[in-house]
C-alpha cells in the first residue's frame, strides 16, 4: 500500500510538471504573437505619420505645394521630437527651417517631389526639383 501511494504522488508530480511546461509554452507562443502584432503596429504608425507628407509626392507640383510641404515637414518634425521615433525629416538634405522657399522656389514652374525613407519606415528626406 505504501508503494502505491508513493507511485500516485510521483505520477501527480509528473502530471503537474507536464502541466507547467505546457502552460509555459502557451504563454511563450502568445508573447511571440503579440510581439509580431506590435511590429505591424509600428509600420502602420509610420504609414499614418508619412501620409501627411506623401500627399505632396509626385510630378506637376506648384510653388504653393512646395511651401505647404515645407510647413507640413516642420509640423511633422515637431511630432517626431515629442516621441523620438525617427530623426527629423530634411528637405533636399537640409533641415526644413533652413530651406527658404520664398527665394528658392519659382512660382511659374512645375516641380517633382520625391521622398526617401529611413530604415524604420519613416520619411527621412523630401527632395524637390
Amino acid at each position: 500500500m505504501e508503494n502505491a501511494s508513493k507511485a500516485l504522488i510521483i505520477a501527480g508530480a509528473i502530471l503537474l510538471a507536464i502541466l507547467l511546461i505546457s502552460l509555459g509554452i502557451f504563454i511563450f507562443t502568445g508573447a511571440q504573437d503579440t510581439a509580431k502584432k506590435a511590429g505591424g503596429l509600428e509600420s502602420q504608425e509610420a504609414a499614418t505619420f508619412n501620409a501627411s507628407i506623401l500627399k505632396y509626392e509626385g510630378t506637376g507640383k506648384t510653388a504653393s505645394d512646395i511651401r505647404s510641404m515645407k510647413n507640413e515637414v516642420i509640423a511633422a518634425n515637431k511630432k517626431l521630437s515629442q516621441n523620438s521615433k525617427s530623426t527629423p525629416i530634411t528637405i533636399n538634405g537640409k533641415t526644413a527651417k533652413d530651406v527658404d522657399t520664398s527665394v528658392l522656389v519659382e512660382t511659374k514652374r512645375d516641380y517633382t517631389i520625391k521622398v526617401e525613407y529611413s530604415s524604420n519606415g519613416y520619411i527621412s528626406n523630401v527632395i524637390y526639383n
